[in-house]
């Protein structure tokens, strides 16, 4: 009897545990009043999310920013409500224990300016969706272009609103990657520690043309309307056509081929030259869950952020790496075919040895690994870290 006690004891306090276990997070607003972006422009005003996880110490030394990717939000951890399905996108090594423990540090995300998700709740971001003051409607595309500097001036007039100096690390994915490299390179003395994940400090003309292709389907719509498309509902056909290239591209072949039909499945596009193929009628439709939170003109701002990109936002990326002080892990997808393993390790190439090191992500994802499979390099980022 003492036993069976003993082991109904264990159960419960096992399952109060698992109830327990998840972070739970609450969204934060923040604004700036006037906020004068890299091309000289007024955005009036600005406002933000984020959220943090963890606890900040009394002499404000522990924080860790995270930078989000593309289509990603500042919810990098943990659920809003016990009853979400699914947690923040790197929630596997963001909390209690983790690879980046939330019992050491204070862990703060930030939605980006013109962030893509305008109609997820959660969401709180100023951009091309949201209205002008000085004429009653929405911006449209007099939203000045925005650079990945400007969503880097942003995280610091919060930072600085928070009284955090200095950044025991800078971690982001992707889009976040070109964030945390210019954190570095533009206030070297505020980041110890540097952690780009299945990122470069550079776009090319080949990753800068691809990201067009993105953009395409969005301008080709007649309803998107030259972005003034407001009053009459989002561009859905090139919305969507956009997001399904951006899976695509986000995937590696082999974790796509065993998630879409295959061809030789099908029996129409024999018989007809306008069929579809399954495949792409599978990916479209993925494609229009995820552009029902999303807005077009945001989408575009966000890909010419990227592609605008390149550390120091100046004429040599490779001189302004040089003002790096942050020690500096570069962590690629091994099987990323978006931003390849070679832009990385020409990125640490120009950096001081001593300062870098170098690691890649295994998995069949491709660049999605550095999401998905970012647990089978935490053991590398919890000892970079400690």
């Amino acid at each position: 009897m003492k036993t069976l006690l003993m082991c109904l004891c264990v159960l419960l306090y096992s399952q109060h545990l698992l109830a327990t276990d998840t972070l739970l997070v609450k969204k934060q607003a923040f604004e700036i009043a006037e906020f004068t972006t890299q091309n000289g422009k007024t955005i009036s005003p600005v406002r933000v999310g984020w959220e943090a996880y963890g606890h900040l110490n009394a002499d404000k030394s522990n924080a860790i920013l995270i930078t989000h990717f593309f289509s990603g939000t500042s919810h990098a951890a943990g659920k809003y409500q016990p009853s979400d399905p699914a947690t923040g996108y790197w929630d596997a090594i963001i909390g209690p224990g983790k690879a980046i423990d939330t019992n050491k540090f204070y862990v703060i995300s930030v939605d980006t300016l013109v962030n893509a998700n305008v109609f997820d709740p959660n969401v709180i971001t100023t951009g091309p969706a949201t209205i002008n003051p000085a004429t009653g409607k929405p911006w449209g595309l007099t939203f000045p272009v925005v650079t990945i500097a400007d969503f880097v001036e942003v995280q610091r007039h919060l930072l600085d609103s928070l009284g955090i100096t200095q950044l025991h690390a800078v971690i982001g994915a992707s889009m976040g990657s070109f964030q945390a490299i210019e954190w570095a390179v533009r206030y070297p003395e505020r980041v110890k520690r540097l952690i780009p994940v299945i990122g470069t400090a550079y776009l090319d003309a080949w990753a800068a043309v691809r990201l067009e292709r993105w953009a395409y389907p969005i301008k080709q719509d007649p309803a998107w309307r030259n972005g003034n498309y407001y009053d009459y509902g989002q561009p859905l056909h090139g919305l969507r056509t956009a997001v399904a290239y951006i899976t695509q591209d986000a995937l590696y072949p082999t974790a796509f081929n065993a998630r879409f039909s295959e061809p030789a499945d099908d029996v129409a596009p024999h018989q007809d030259i306008l069929a579809p193929f399954s495949a792409w009628q599978e990916l479209m439709a993925q494609a229009q869950t995820r552009a029902a939170v999303q807005d077009a003109n945001h989408i575009l701002y966000l890909i010419r952020a990227s592609q605008l990109y390149r550390a120091g936002m100046g004429d040599n990326w490779q001189q302004a790496l040089s003002q790096v002080k942050a020690k500096t892990l570069f962590l690629p997808a091994t099987g990323d075919q978006l931003l390849l393993p070679t832009m990385s390790q020409r990125s640490a190439a120009v950096m001081p040895p001593p300062t870098v090191s170098y690691a890649e992500i295994p998995g069949d994802f491709g660049h999605l690994d550095g999401i998905v499979n970012i647990s089978a390099v935490a053991e590398q980022i919890a000892l970079f870290l400690n």
